[in-house]
């Protein structure tokens, strides 16, 4: 009788145990999951907030491709944009002086636009001369216990460089 009572305390403790430990393990990713969206989400304002910033003090946009963005400052001197789709970051140069806006990026595109040219429309053209209208979309990600997690939804902006002609 003294054998079977505590086969059935030590079987309890066990699930017990084991309970315990699944919801530690739970609770835990999920308090890390929670971190790294809101880490996510500050870097992603953070990042929006400057080139938004930058694009509409400049006094024009002197080039671009899809991953890259070259601005004439105000003060006349380059400002760029690139991502580094092997580091998977976005990096802000100005003056020879590199700094990164976003880490862990899967994807960074800039799109180069013009503006309306209809009158009442919304239309916006590919640019080939003078740009005014510069769209910009990124997907970032981090990494939990080895996976991806909280991929954010695509970050897009339209701004529109508000300095004329040049």
């Amino acid at each position: 009788m003294l054998l079977a009572e505590a086969l059935i305390a030590i079987g309890v403790t066990g699930l017990i145990v084991l309970a315990v430990c699944a919801f530690s393990v739970f609770t835990g990713r999920s308090f890390a999951a929670l971190f790294n969206y809101v880490e996510l989400d500050d870097a992603n304002r953070i990042a929006m907030d400057q080139i938004t910033r930058d694009v509409r003090q400049a006094n024009r946009v002197k080039s671009w491709t899809t991953t890259s963005l070259v601005l004439e400052d105000s003060d006349g001197s380059d400002l760029s944009f690139s991502y580094n789709a092997a580091q998977k970051t976005l990096l802000r140069t100005r003056d020879g002086v590199s700094s990164v806006l976003l880490k862990g990026c899967q994807r960074v595109v800039f799109d180069v636009r013009q503006r309306n040219v209809i009158p009442g429309s919304f239309d916006l053209y590919p640019a080939t001369t003078a740009p005014k209208v510069v769209n910009v979309s990124w997907v970032c990600s981090r990494l939990i216990l080895g996976g991806i997690e909280n991929t954010e939804s695509v970050q897009t902006a339209r701004i529109v460089v508000r300095k004329q002609g040049v």
